[in-house]
């Protein structure tokens, strides 16, 4: 649409101004392409045979800051018997860091687990959790089941409901 109205008029910020409109419009969403492959069907995940061999992690961010200046917590679901590890950490904690809460917090605890299913985002943090399974299994991280994301919004709840009294 730009280049059409670009040949006929002109003011400042033009280009944005035709974006915002754009995006905005209804008619417009209806009727572009899509310029994905369509993400077929879900997968899900294989029912785990031993405790602590498939695990769910991530992270729940953005809370107010600890006396300790925690303002994150590391969530891990054992994905057979729902067992849960809530570890507080620094938004600004370091990937060497998160690795050593890792080995010490899952793999002396539990081993190493077979699988570890993450959930992926576009968020600082969706990037540094795919390196420590990344280093282990030599591979990406498959997307996390509906369960953590349940889990996930409820740890939120309580702890807004804990911080306001």
């Amino acid at each position: 649409m730009y280049q059409d109205m670009k040949k006929l008029y002109w003011w400042p910020n033009m280009k944005a101004d035709i974006t915002t409109y754009v995006s905005k419009c209804l008619t417009y969403a209806k009727v572009k392409d899509e310029h994905q492959r369509p993400s077929g069907l879900l997968e899900q995940p294989k029912i785990p045979e031993w405790k602590w061999d498939n695990i769910t992690m991530d992270f729940v961010t953005k809370l107010p800051k600890s006396s300790q200046g925690y303002d994150t917590i590391w969530v891990i679901v054992d994905r057979l018997t729902k067992s849960t590890i809530f570890t507080p950490i620094r938004d600004t904690d370091p990937m060497d860091k998160l690795a050593r809460i890792y080995l010490k917090e899952v793999v002396t605890r539990h081993e190493i687990p077979v699988s570890i299913i993450i959930d992926r985002d576009l968020s600082y943090h969706a990037s540094i959790k795919a390196a420590p399974f990344e280093a282990l299994y030599g591979r990406k991280c498959p997307f996390v089941g509906p369960k953590l994301e349940k889990l996930k919004s409820s740890v939120q709840n309580q702890f807004k409901r804990l911080s306001r009294k």
